[in-house]
């Protein structure tokens, strides 16, 4: 049996063989790309994470839809679909790659992108300050397929003998044909010493061994749209056979000519809605798209000594045919499952460990039903379900062709990296196989959500699927590489905190009015300081404007905070201000809790990650917490109501939130926490011995309190903002309702049978008095809940809960938490059954001196009750999440913004946000912007004069027409051609029919170079 990953999920599945990838599995640490929408990895990235469409209409510069496209699948040398994924305009600069500038216009556009991408996934490994690199012991094998671009308009020259003949048939006379064909000719580039090499598939790999001086094996791969996967396949192979310590591969496709959209039209395979849906029951087939990706790949042993950042690891690879079947391009189930199981198999793990599949899903309704049934069949776990999120980036940026796998690979590695599930784009009402409410393993995920261990699969993985023509089928296996997520920076969008600060006012204004960087330290306890958060950077600058009109309003105020989140002061609070730290309980959890934070702040999503390592009576804490998209979101909030998901819930939100403020520098000088939100406290202030310890407790307490109701009525609970005497009288005639929360001055909560709960409800209603029944699972701290007290005190037994290192106020009236532990767990026990006196407990905080209330946890319903029992500008209530729709991440930041402002020493607190982009040095005089596949045939077309126009005159006689001028010809970096005698209108042929022909030819011409 497998015993690399000990007990878990794997525990059953075989020993891998000799020669199992699993025996020498294989890190990540580069990539690199260009795809639509993405001039690099990050971009690219960001728009998978942000769900933003890149594709678009085709451009002019590809192909023009008046002359290619119609509506009718059927017609003639046309295509149905207008739409795509297209590479954005790229500079190139031949200087930098040691190329003659004339060479350019003769080289595809692909080698070209590729020198490029190659350059970028090199500088991203660390390749050219690492004391490892070797070039003479790396290597390159990427994916290539389709024409390339420069062969048809250098074919397109060599059809002048037809067109000569097609001229002669149609009657036009000899001098008349040779100025069509000297137009046609000018319309394309000329053959070069440089064409043959520019237009082969194989130099793509070539010509980066050879401008980067790679002495290991170099090579391209052809098995169509799972190119890039058979080019993972070589790569691979050359490293666990040590022939290279360091191998470039991926695929490379900037083919959206019309001659693509015309193969694929006529397979019929493209979207005649002009929208890629992959797994959507109303999806109608691809679109296509562009793209150049590279990853760099060591052995991870190797990538583990010299301290490599890994962004995933290849764990394993299967490759399958389809064999005989009844065509050489429809999908193959079994074909699929064969690439399946080898690959489980030379990774040497069990299927239903993964939890993230980038399918091929294509959008094409045979191919992705096929493909969802045979993935379905193969993870399928008894009593399991909805564990592996299926999606696939062609939703966003076309089907790439021979870098599809790449593009794949890419974003199943940077959502390991970022243990993030990245959406799947248009798919409205997911097909059959991915039900929310069927009893089956795969989930279309169509929104971004953070990816949360699962006590089950103790390790994050993902496949990654690729098919192609001809009936070969590729999956990859990749898992996490834990050691590299504490160097992870956050690459997709994320709010940062802008922070100023100077010696007074005057100076603050000029600070912001200079465009001066904001602060990241401690600022200086006199400093005049500013801060707020924002969403983006057009966010940021509109924010700062708003910040600058109001102090040059008020330079004189001490404080002030503007509506929209900036909040300023002349210097910090007074010296001895203290601190509380406040901590939410049940009540205050909803759905998608934190989900900004998690996506955005490590330190949240971990607290999440220790919460869910104890095992769960059900559905695992993430899938309740962040539920799969599409269920009946009634009964996934009734789901997490119940005490044993929301108070581990609330607790893994607490923590993270605490931890991420502790490291910014927060400390506090005494923690209150409300109903459960006292377990939280007391492992924020040392009691317990560790985040585990706070897991365990959680579920302990939450199980305890679930199984006390479960023999009965379990209660309800509704607060009401009257004083404590009116809710007491108004309650005497509803049996067993009793006051079990006193949060505020005229507000308290009350607990009973849910029958008389609903009746006071009413009769509040009745009264048009402030009532709100509680989404809680129980009436807590009341008799109905009494029994959890001994089951509760069980657990804890077992547990350590020392003294505090800061004072923590219980809940309970009259009892303190001190240096006996057994003491410290009675406490703890009793506080289940008995009432809540937080406001009582709020002003004893007051009493000792503290001034600012921070609260950990959902929404802000602490804050609220600091507000409500103090005066207005006595003390500052930070609440660290403000509810539902809001963003959690956000919300955070200003959080410790506001600290910082108040005068905490609070410094870095976009720590987890990477750098911006590095800007490129300015390129050199002969750098080239390309736009497109066509490029080359562009720029000798732009330099054409503009043919002059001959009006008609039939009755003109041919001998006495003065022939037009010939204007003469720019080329670029081609020399121009020999002059030529000027031709006139041949005898017999009208201008109108001899315009109409050269016209016809510029239109075929462009069809070929197209």
């Amino acid at each position: 049996m497998n015993s690399a990953h000990g007990a878990g999920i794997d525990a059953d599945v075989p020993e891998p063989g000799e020669r199992a990838l699993a025996r020498t599995p294989i890190a990540i640490i580069g990539m690199a790309g260009i795809f639509p929408q993405a001039l690099d990895a990050r971009q690219f990235w960001s728009n998978v994470v942000t769900g933003r469409d890149c594709t678009t209409d085709v451009p002019e510069q590809w192909w023009r839809a008046a002359d290619h496209h119609a509506p009718d699948l059927f017609a003639r040398d046309k295509t149905y679909s207008r739409r795509g994924g297209f590479l954005p305009p790229m500079t190139f600069d031949p200087h930098e790659f040691g190329m003659p500038p004339a060479a350019v216009d003769s080289i595809g556009l692909v080698q070209l992108l590729s020198l490029v991408v190659a350059r970028d996934v090199l500088r991203d490994a660390g390749c050219p300050d690492a004391t490892w690199y070797d070039p003479s012991r790396t290597g390159v094998v990427l994916g290539v397929c389709g024409a390339n671009s420069t062969l048809l308009p250098l074919g397109s020259r060599l059809i002048t003998p037809e067109l000569r003949r097609a001229a002669r048939a149609a009657g036009l006379a000899e001098r008349q044909i040779d100025t069509f064909i000297e137009r046609f000719l000018d319309l394309a580039p000329e053959w070069t010493e440089d064409s043959f090499p520019g237009l082969l598939g194989n130099i793509v790999a070539g010509r980066v061994a050879n401008r980067f001086g790679l002495g290991g094996a170099n090579y391209t791969v052809d098995a169509a749209c799972a190119s890039s996967l058979a080019a993972l396949r070589g790569a691979v192979a050359e490293l666990v056979d040590h022939r290279a310590d360091l191998m470039l591969t991926g695929g490379c496709d900037a083919d959206n000519s019309i001659v693509s959209y015309l193969c694929f039209s006529k397979t019929p395979a493209l979207s005649p809605s002009d929208r890629v849906r992959p797994f959507d029951r109303d999806a109608d087939g691809t679109l296509l798209g562009e793209g150049v990706g590279m990853l760099a790949l060591k052995r991870l042993a190797d990538a583990e000594r010299d301290g490599d950042r890994v962004y995933a690891v290849l764990r394993g690879l299967g490759s399958s045919s389809d064999g005989r079947t009844g065509s050489i391009y429809a999908p193959c189930g079994d074909g699929q499952l064969a690439a399946l199981r080898a690959a489980y198999a030379d990774a040497a793990v069990a299927p239903s460990s993964v939890e993230l599949i980038e399918a091929h899903g294509t959008g094409t309704p045979v191919g992705d039903t096929v493909e969802a049934r045979t993935l379905a069949t193969f993870l399928s776990t008894p009593g399991d379900r909805h564990f592996a999120a299926v999606g696939s980036v062609k939703s966003q940026i076309g089907h790439t062709k021979a870098a599809a796998g790449t593009a794949g690979l890419m974003k199943a590695a940077l959502a390991l990296h970022h243990r993030l599930l990245p959406p799947t784009i248009g798919v409205e009402h997911p097909a059959e196989a991915f039900t929310p409410g069927a009893d089956q393993p795969l989930y279309v995920n169509t929104r971004p959500r953070p990816w949360i261990h699962d006590a089950r699969r103790p390790v994050r993985r993902a496949g990654v699927s690729a098919f192609g023509f001809g009936g070969i089928n590729f999956h990859a296996v990749l898992e996490e590489h834990a050691a590299s997520h504490s160097r992870a920076k956050v690459t997709h969008p994320a709010p940062r905190a802008y922070l100023w600060h100077a010696s007074d006012p005057a100076a603050l204004l000029g600070v912001l009015e200079s465009g001066a960087e904001p602060a990241t330290g401690p600022i200086p306890a006199d400093h005049a300081r500013l801060g707020y958060v924002a969403a983006d950077a057009p966010a940021a600058d509109r924010l700062r404007t708003l910040a600058t009109a109001q102090l040059r309003a008020q330079p004189g105020h001490q404080d002030w905070h503007h509506a929209e989140g900036i909040f300023y002061r002349r210097a910090a609070l007074p010296p001895g201000t203290k601190v509380a730290a406040l901590f939410a309980g049940q009540g205050s959890q909803y759905l998608d809790m934190g989900h900004g934070a998690l996506l955005t702040i490590p330190p949240v999503r971990a607290g999440f990650d220790a919460a869910a390592t104890q095992p769960t009576q059900g559905e695992p804490l993430a899938r309740v917490v962040f539920p799969v998209p599409g269920g009946d979101q009634a009964v996934n909030a009734a789901r997490l109501r119940r005490t044993a998901y929301a108070q581990p819930a609330i607790g893994a939100l607490s923590m993270g939130q605490f931890r991420f403020l502790t490291e910014l520098g927060f400390t506090a000088d005494a923690m209150l926490g409300h109903s459960f939100g006292e377990l939280t406290a007391l492992w924020a202030a040392g009691s317990l011995e560790d985040d585990q310890a706070l897991a365990r407790l959680a579920v302990a307490r939450g199980r305890s309190m679930e199984a006390a109701t479960q023999d009965g009525d379990p209660g309800a609970m509704v607060s009401v903002r009257l004083a404590e005497a009116t809710a007491t009288e108004l309650a005497a005639p509803f049996p067993g309702l009793v006051i079990c929360n006193r949060n505020a001055p005229g507000e308290v909560v009350l607990g009973g049978p849910t029958a008389s709960v609903t009746a006071f409800v009413e009769e509040c209603e009745r009264r048009t008095l402030p009532a709100q029944r509680l989404p809680v699972a129980a009436a807590f701290h009341t008799d109905h809940v009494r029994s959890a007290v001994t089951e509760f005190a069980e657990a804890l037994a077992a547990e350590k809960v020392g003294p505090p290192t800061v004072p923590v106020l219980a809940n309970t009236e009259g009892a303190t938490y001190g240096h006996d532990p057994e003491h410290n767990r009675q406490v703890l026990a009793r506080q289940l059954g008995l009432p809540v006196q937080f406001e009582a407990r709020l002003r004893e905080l007051y009493e000792s001196g503290v001034r600012v209330f921070v609260e950990f946890g959902p929404r802000q319903i602490l804050s609220g009750l600091v507000r409500r029992t103090f005066e207005a500008g006595d003390v500052e209530a930070v609440p660290t999440d403000v509810g539902v729709g809001t963003d959690s991440a956000l919300a955070l930041k200003l959080a410790a913004a506001r600290l910082a402002v108040i005068g905490l020493p609070i410094a870095d607190i976009n720590r987890y946000d990477a750098d911006p982009p590095a800007t490129a040095p300015e390129p050199s005089a002969v750098a080239r912007v390309l736009v497109g596949p066509n490029f080359a045939v562009t720029a000798v077309q732009s330099a054409l004069p503009v043919p002059p126009v001959v009006p008609e005159s039939p009755t003109t006689d041919p001998a006495t027409t003065e022939p037009a001028a010939t204007a003469p010809v720019v080329r670029g970096a081609h020399p121009p051609p020999p002059e030529r005698a000027p031709q006139d209108v041949s005898p017999g042929v009208p201008q109108a029919l001899a315009d109409a022909a050269t016209e016809h030819l510029t239109v075929h011409n462009r069809f070929l170079t197209d």
